[in-house]
């Protein structure tokens, strides 16, 4: 029997809201239930300092696509689940770079 596929990706949606809160973002919330308008502009966690998508699905088209739904100037990821394959994060160039450069700077002598 197969899952319905809005209870798969809400269950996901709660996963991925967990793993916030295992890390200290205690306030973070589906946007479900928090913030129409956030949820609609294709966010689907609140409190977060970025912008954060889940989909769980098979066949999902164009991640591109997915980001440039999301709000301009902030921070986007989208999470994507594919049964058996994992999660990959997707981010822009710039927001890869800036995490990066912050968790590797060149000034720390481990990443020389």
């Amino acid at each position: 029997m197969s899952i319905n596929s809005r209870a798969k990706g809400n269950s996901y949606e709660l996963q991925i809201i967990n793993k916030f809160k295992e890390r200290g973002w205690v306030d973070c919330v589906s946007s479900r239930s928090e913030s129409k308008r956030t949820d609609d502009a294709g966010v689907d966690i609140c409190y977060l300092p970025v912008n954060v998508q889940c989909k769980a699905v098979e066949k999902l088209g164009s991640l591109h696509a997915v980001l440039t739904k999301m709000p301009k100037g902030g921070d986007n990821v989208v999470f994507h689940k594919k049964n058996r394959q994992g999660t990959i994060v997707a981010m822009s160039e710039e927001l890869f770079f800036k995490l990066f450069d912050t968790h590797y700077p060149l000034d720390k002598p481990e990443n020389l």
